[in-house]
């Protein structure tokens, strides 16, 4: 069994964005303060186990000096049980024998990828290199769930975070950088989101909207307030958040963002039972999308967006306005143009297409559409997708005489860890 070093920092405080934006900036202060306040290890506790004196923990953790060498920030790393990659590093050599965490019946996360070399001083090409390799990272999110993905842009993020404070840039290097980070930011954001680390995705959402400021990016800023509405529980709230994210539109702004703006308005209106406004929204989406230039040039983080897409997102406000009748046809009809290659996100979509059935009474359909969900969703490591397709679950029990129905049941039970309960009597 590893030796696990008594100032081995619990897992909630590696995860709480004020502790790893501090590891990204190697702001190890901050690190021995919140080690502190927030898991009870003493300084002279964690000067012990660093190898440091007790009175220069308690001056970096007032915030005076900084550790810079390399030897001591690994000495640091290896004592909390800080992954290598929150702080720059090759992963540990203890870290070979910890396990990953897992969703059952889930493949484990994709391991940290090694970034390229920060040179001294970044310039323009570097920075387009950064972009087209982020570009190729959010392929993975196609194909598998947040809990895989999540730990790979983390990793991005923190190491452009530590970019930006180790290298010197011209000030329109720096300025692409830090609009990179912003995408970034949203990209692990929404991974966040997928693995249920709602508080990270938030967190992380926020970081981005204050770079995309600082960038003057306003596509990116629109789309973290975006991410922000859809993360707002209070649906009057969501709604005011959504229309300022829309509210960065200009005449300049790339039709697939300009869709994809008002879509995800469309989607919180829905919610919160404004039908009028979701309305009004879906029309002004699919307005730029009909009145896209030729040649005109999307961002890759909203190159997604089609009018498949678009229907799809129709149906599920639809569906969220209770009115089946609508949403049944255009859900059918754009769910056989999308491709089960995106398994997560096609399940998940047939859940709001279960949903809808189940608002019409017809069980035994949402029960065939459900267990095509589940389907798609076996080996995709998606809290999102289990949190969307549970309740559905749930609302079917009382319709289980029906064999279908039953069925499905027992499938969910076979498949989630804790779905059982929905076949219980």
């Amino acid at each position: 069994m590893t030796h696990q070093p008594p100032t081995a920092l619990p897992q909630d405080l590696l995860t709480d964005p004020e502790m790893q934006d501090a590891l990204a900036s190697h702001d190890f202060g901050t690190v021995f303060h919140l080690a502190r306040t927030r898991a009870g290890l003493s300084y002279c506790r964690i000067a012990a186990e660093c190898d440091l004196n007790p009175s220069r923990v308690g001056t970096l953790a007032r915030g005076e000096g900084r550790i810079t060498s390399f030897g001591k920030i690994a000495q640091v790393a290896d004592a909390l049980r800080i992954p290598g990659r929150m702080v720059g590093l090759a992963p540990r050599p203890w870290e070979a024998t910890t396990p990953p965490p897992r969703l059952a019946g889930h493949a484990a996360p994709v391991p940290a990828l090694n970034p390229p070399g920060a040179p001294q001083h970044v310039c323009l090409d570097f920075v387009d290199e950064l972009h087209r390799r982020t570009s190729r990272l959010r392929r993975l999110d196609d194909v598998l769930g947040g809990v895989e993905t999540y730990p790979v842009y983390l990793a991005e993020y923190q190491t452009t975070r530590v970019l930006l404070r180790t290298s010197t840039f011209t000030p329109e290097s720096r300025r692409r950088t830090i609009a990179l980070l912003a995408e970034q930011a949203q990209q692990a954001g929404w991974a966040a989101f997928d693995a249920g680390r709602t508080g990270e995705a938030a967190g992380l959402f926020h970081v981005s909207k204050d770079a995309a400021l600082e960038a003057d990016e306003g596509a990116l800023l629109g789309n973290a307030f975006a991410f922000l509405a859809y993360q707002t529980p209070e649906p009057n709230t969501a709604v005011e958040i959504a229309t300022t994210s829309c509210a960065t539109i200009t005449s300049g702004t790339a039709a697939g963002v300009q869709a994809l703006l008002h879509e995800r308005k469309a989607f919180v209106c829905a919610v919160a039972g404004r039908a009028d406004e979701a309305t009004a929204a879906l029309d002004a989406a699919r307005t730029a999308l009909h009145d896209q230039r030729d040649g005109q040039r999307q961002p890759d983080w909203a190159a997604w967006v089609n009018h498949t897409e678009l229907d799809i997102m129709t149906g599920r406000c639809w569906t969220e306005l209770q009115r089946p009748l609508r949403a049944v046809p255009v859900l059918t009809d754009a769910l056989s143009r999308c491709d089960d290659t995106r398994a997560r996100d096609k399940a998940l979509f047939m859940s709001w297409l279960a949903k809808a059935y189940l608002t019409a009474g017809e069980a035994e359909e949402a029960a065939v559409v459900t267990s095509r969900a589940l389907d798609l969703s076996a080996g995709v490591a998606s809290v999102r997708l289990q949190q969307r397709l549970a309740p559905v679950l749930t609302q079917m029990v009382e319709h289980r005489h029906l064999t279908t129905v039953q069925q499905v049941l027992t499938k969910a039970a076979g498949i989630w860890e804790g779905c059982g309960s929905t076949t219980d009597g």
